[in-house]
C-alpha cells in the first residue's frame, strides 16, 4: 500500500480528474467507483478493478479493511483523510474509491427483445436511478441519447448502485436507425386523445420504452418513434410524475403482465 501526502502528486491529480471531469474520463476511458458497495458489485459483476483508493477513516472500517485483505493484489493508494476528501466524487467520501475501465462501445443491431431509451435524462440520480430500474426489471441493453448524463460517471454510477454492471448502455445512439424495423411496440409516456392507459396495454411481448428529460420530455425525433403514446392513472392532484418514478411504474407493470403470464 502506497502513502501520498501531497496535492501535487500525480496520481492525486489524476483521480482528482477521474472523479470531476467527464471529459478526462472520456479520455483515459476510466471512471470512479465510490464505496464498498459499488466495489463489490463490480466483484460480483467480475469487472476488473485497476487501483484502489483508502482513507484514514476508511482504513477504521472494520468492512473496508476486511475487503482490501480480499483485493490485496490490486494496487492500492493510501491517502490522509482533506486528501481524500479532495478526490472524493461526493460530499460525503465513503473512505474507498476504485478505478475501473469505462466498457468500449458495442455494435449493436436492431434488438429483438424489450429494451429502454433514454433521450436527454441529464440528472445523474434520475438516470442512475432509472439503470437501476431497467436491471432490476430484466432489461438488458438500454439506449442514451448524446443529451444524456454520462452513465459512468461517479455520481450515475452511485445512484445507479451496481445496476450498470448489469446492463449493456450503448451512449450517443442511434436510436432512429436502431429502432428501424424493430417489431416489438414502441411505447412513449404522454398525455392526448390518443394516449392510451397504461394498465389497458398488452406488454407481454417486445417493447422499447421511451422516456425524455425531466423538464421538456421527448424531444420530437425520438417521440415520432413511438408506436403508442400511454397515460399513467394519477388520480392525485400531481401534474406529471418523475422520470424515474414513470419508468418505474411502466417496466414493472411489464413484468407483473409477464410474471402473469407465466403463471398462467
Amino acid at each position: 500500500m502506497k502513502h501520498v501526502t501531497s496535492r501535487d502528486n500525480p496520481a492525486v491529480k489524476r483521480l482528482h480528474a477521474l472523479a470531476h471531469s467527464g471529459r478526462e474520463r472520456r479520455k483515459l476511458g476510466r471512471t470512479v467507483l465510490d464505496g464498498t458497495h459499488l466495489v463489490e458489485s463490480a466483484m460480483a459483476a467480475g469487472w476488473p478493478l485497476l487501483e484502489l483508493i483508502v482513507s484514514d477513516e476508511g482504513l477504521g472500517r472494520a468492512e473496508i479493511r476486511a475487503l482490501l485483505r480480499r483485493l490485496e493484489a490490486v494496487p492500492t493508494l493510501h491517502l490522509a483523510d482533506p486528501l481524500f476528501a479532495h478526490v472524493s466524487p461526493v460530499d460525503t467520501p465513503s473512505g474507498l474509491l476504485a478505478v475501473i475501465d469505462i466498457p468500449p462501445a458495442r455494435a449493436l443491431r436492431t434488438p429483438e427483445d424489450s429494451l429502454l431509451v433514454l433521450d436527454g435524462v441529464q440528472d445523474p440520480g434520475n438516470l442512475g436511478t432509472i439503470l437501476r430500474t431497467a436491471a432490476a426489471a430484466g432489461l438488458a441493453d438500454v439506449l442514451l441519447t448524446d443529451g444524456c448524463a454520462q452513465a459512468w460517471s461517479p455520481r450515475v454510477l452511485r445512484a445507479g448502485m451496481g445496476g450498470q454492471f448489469q446492463l449493456r448502455i450503448h451512449e450517443h445512439a442511434d436510436v432512429a436507425r436502431l429502432l428501424d424495423g424493430y417489431r416489438g411496440e414502441i411505447l412513449a409516456t404522454g398525455v392526448g386523445a390518443e394516449s392510451r392507459i397504461l394498465f389497458d396495454i398488452d406488454l407481454r411481448g417486445s417493447v422499447a420504452w421511451l422516456f425524455g428529460a425531466e423538464g421538456q420530455g421527448l424531444s420530437a425525433e425520438i417521440a415520432a418513434l413511438a408506436t403508442t403514446t400511454v397515460t399513467i392513472p394519477m388520480p392525485g392532484p400531481v401534474e406529471s410524475l418523475n422520470v424515474g418514478a414513470a419508468a418505474a411504474v411502466c417496466l414493472f407493470e411489464q413484468v407483473r403482465q409477464c410474471g402473469a403470464a407465466k403463471r398462467g
